[in-house]
């Protein structure tokens, strides 16, 4: 069964299960696209059984949002990526303003996250082609990492080296990286997909392992030790996926959710999908996996809902 929050009037871009409570979800969402008006950041209460989502909180912004992140280290704080380039900072206890706001970013925010190891620390990356690294006690950005030619739509943390990151972007390459690097260089660049890196995940199973989704309509599986060539890839499909996540639970499934309309989960021993949620009727921008229960996954949509679903658990 899936249960389901229409987000009305506002599409869903990003939505993201808490790493701190089983049953607590957060959707960023935009007006008219997110070309212009108003953003609305949602929080949900997953109740059990088949009760459903249930609407807890909700904060409205002057600009279109992106992107969303829990604090890994406080528990009712959210990070939101905006169309007007600035960051929020939201404390979900209390209601109105957020508690920390910054705007270094000349366009779009399109990506946040924050650092599962090194919690002090998170990354936004930007339409204009920087990503930066935050503290949220800092006013101003720690550094800015500026290789990227165009959009740079996400960034991701390595779940076993608390200063590695990888980033994707508009000019086709994924980027390694270390804050530690003292010139501020890529540590190296994966130049195999043929048009646009959309998504990007590291495999928590296998450390040196990353996916990606580019608008060539593949996915892609890369060994960060050899930048020459991708492990495997997927497709081509008939439409782009949008967004990857690789399972929590597991180092043989990963999440997708696309343009096509729906999300699906892929074995990627053999390459095929063994679960399809094909209830949306706009394009799946948002997925992801709750670090709690096997199987149990969030989707957003153009179609201005959430939904909350159990995947049968493979192992």
């Amino acid at each position: 069964m899936t249960a389901k929050h229409r987000t009305t009037g506002f599409k869903g871009y990003s939505v993201q299960f808490s790493p701190f409570s089983d049953q607590l979800l957060a959707a960023a969402t935009s007006a008219n696209f997110g070309l212009v008006g108003n953003g609305r950041l949602s929080i949900l209460n997953a109740l059990p059984g088949t009760e459903g989502l249930a609407p807890r909180q909700q904060y409205d912004t002057q600009d279109g949002l992106f992107d969303l992140s829990w604090n890994e280290a406080h528990e009712n704080q959210i990070a939101t990526a905006s169309g007007d380039g600035s960051i929020k900072l939201w404390d979900i206890t209390l209601n109105g303003l957020p508690v920390a706001r910054w705007h270094e970013h000349k366009r779009e925010v399109m990506g946040i996250e924050w650092n599962y190891i090194a919690k002090s620390t998170f990354l936004s990356s930007s339409w204009d082609g920087s990503v930066k690294l935050w503290n949220p006690a800092i006013p101003q950005s720690l550094r800015t990492f500026n290789e990227h030619t165009g959009c740079v739509y996400a960034s991701t943390w390595s779940p076993s080296q608390s200063d590695q990151f990888a980033t994707c972007g508009e000019d086709k390459t994924i980027k390694l990286w270390s804050v530690n690097e003292p010139n501020g260089k890529s540590l190296a660049t994966f130049g195999g997909h043929n048009d646009q890196v959309l998504s990007l995940d590291w495999n928590k199973y296998i450390p040196e392992q990353l996916v990606t989704s580019s608008v060539d309509r593949t996915i892609k599986i890369w060994d960060i030790r050899n930048p020459r060539g991708q492990v495997a890839m997927f497709g081509p499909f008939e439409f782009s996926v949008r967004r990857v996540k690789f399972s929590p639970f597991s180092p043989n499934f990963i999440a997708t959710a696309g343009y096509d309309m729906s999300a699906s989960v892929w074995d990627v021993r053999n390459g095929a999908v063994v679960y399809v949620h094909d209830l949306h009727k706009e394009f799946v921008f948002g997925i992801d996996w709750s670090l709690f229960h096997p199987g149990l996954m969030a989707t957003c949509s153009w179609d201005e809902q959430v939904h909350l679903f159990q995947v049968p658990v493979v192992k």
